[in-house]
């Protein structure tokens, strides 16, 4: 704050806190733009309610997800750009791009336009517009398919039609995102940690970091503006009981933590105290505050 203020007499104000599964949730992100007025939305429950399998499965699924991204005035968006952003999103793994144009929201589902309309019916048709907020020419993305795709899919399209569409506001926005998951399986299905395995849990009980690791919190946090993560950081575990039992979970065997870091667990006995920082970026911030394209430039 007082690099903007001393630098470009810019005052950035509170920098808000937001968890990681909120910045997942509304964003698809954990580094979102919050200048962008564009938000992702859950429509599974509505979902279970149709016949359309590409809906209907990951809506059942409970690693799956299906988000709507509605964009307010897109009903301008051509086929050619529509064909064109199917084709950026497939770039996240997502198989498709559904989409709905509203153009006569009172004449019902008659006034709506898609290839997909056929596959639903009216009640849960009218109850989607509803939970959107959706008005007449907008355009309604869709994502459908495990978590991860759906996110990083509409995520990324967020941004890149909101880009298109001159969204982005001025200005700036800071943010810092909390409360990361200790913890995600890859695809093995096997537990591996989100930052790294030094990262503090949020629960202090270490017997129930073993019953539910997937509920896991760590105590780490990121600074992010206009998008981008400036910098990166966590309190660290301090007690040999905990990082031991962090270790189990990731599947290092006892053998394996005492060849690797047998000197920290060894340290860790004499009564380390709670410590813990942030790697700052300070390249990416000089990139964001001199407008320059890329970290190379600065």
């Amino acid at each position: 704050r007082d690099l903007f203020k001393a630098v470009l007499d810019v005052d950035l104000g509170d920098m808000p806190h937001m968890s990681w599964a909120e910045a997942m949730e509304r964003f698809g992100s954990d580094r979102p733009d919050l200048r962008i007025p564009l938000e992702l939305v859950s429509i599974d429950d509505l979902m279970q309610q149709v016949d359309f399998k590409v809906f209907r499965g990951p809506a059942d699924d409970p690693a799956g997800r299906v988000a709507a991204l509605k964009v307010p005035g897109g009903a301008t968006i051509s086929r050619k750009e529509i064909d064109d952003y199917t084709k950026y999103v497939s770039i996240f793994g997502a198989r498709g791009l559904a989409w709905i144009k509203v153009n006569d929201l009172a004449s019902g589902i008659e006034g709506l336009q898609s290839p997909i309309l056929k596959f639903m019916p009216e009640d849960v048709v009218a109850d989607m517009m509803q939970r959107l907020g959706a008005a007449n020419g907008d355009i309604i993305f869709f994502g459908a398919d495990k978590v991860k795709v759906v996110n990083e899919a509409l995520g990324a399209l967020r941004v890149k039609v909101a880009e298109d569409l001159d969204l982005v506001a001025p200005g700036w926005a800071p943010l810092w995102v909390v409360d990361f998951p200790m913890f995600e399986k890859n695809a093995q299905g096997e537990w591996t940690s989100l930052h790294h395995p030094f990262t503090s849990p949020s629960m202090d009980s270490v017997d129930e970091l073993k019953a539910d690791p997937g509920r896991a919190l760590s105590r780490a946090y990121d600074m992010v503006l206009n998008g981008t993560e400036l910098g990166g950081g966590s309190m660290r575990i301090f007690r040999s009981s905990v990082q031991r039992r962090v270790f189990e979970l990731l599947g290092i065997s006892d053998q394996e933590a005492e060849d690797k870091f047998g000197f920290l667990l060894n340290a860790l006995k004499y009564g380390c105290p709670p410590h813990g920082g942030l790697a700052f970026g300070l390249d990416r911030l000089v990139m964001l505050m001199s407008g320059a394209a890329s970290i190379r430039d600065v």
